[in-house]
């Protein structure tokens, strides 16, 4: 859910016409180019802005959105593909602390609810403690921790992380 090139103009599009995004892949061209998306896909990613909160703002074009709306309209367009993983990079940065909060609650209840399981890569310790079913961490290419969330120590983080002063 990084933003990028593409987000320059997906932000010109309506939150709606984003999330159908999400089935690009499986319409024509031609289908895509007029707007003509199946009424199951339709049906579908109004359930999902549902889902991620944000009915209300279906004809709303994305760029007049906050970041947390962003974010949710990426999960909701993730989930549009009906993926067999959801990968999320970062999806909390540049969000403020409650923002965050509730954008890792998001991807729990869409994970949980699609049946989908969810790879996050983030830096944020305190929200990997808080939600995850098991941490990786690596550090120059190997992996130096693999486990439960509550078993993460500062002896773990300063060798993922280099040195302690951050940890103050």
């Amino acid at each position: 859910m990084k933003t990028g090139n593409i987000d320059f103009f997906n932000g010109l599009l309506s939150v709606m016409e984003n999330v159908l995004c999400g089935r690009l892949g499986y319409i024509s061209p031609m289908r895509a180019w007029l707007r003509k998306f199946p009424a199951e896909d339709i049906s579908r990613a109004y359930d999902l802005l549902d889902l991620v909160g944000l009915s209300d703002f279906a004809q709303a074009r994305a760029d007049e959105l906050s970041g947390g709306q962003r974010q949710r309209v990426g999960i909701a367009r993730a989930v549009m593909q009906q993926p067999d993983i959801l990968l999320a990079d970062e999806p909390t940065s540049s969000l403020d602390p409650k923002t965050s909060v509730e954008i890792m609650e998001l991807l729990n209840e869409v994970a949980n609810r699609n049946n989908i399981p969810v790879l996050v890569n983030i830096h944020d310790v305190s929200l990997g403690r808080r939600f995850a079913d098991r941490v990786v961490g690596m550090s120059k290419g190997l992996v130096v921790f693999d486990g439960d969330p509550a078993d993460l120590a500062n002896d773990h983080l300063k060798e993922i992380y280099g040195g302690e002063d951050w940890l103050k």
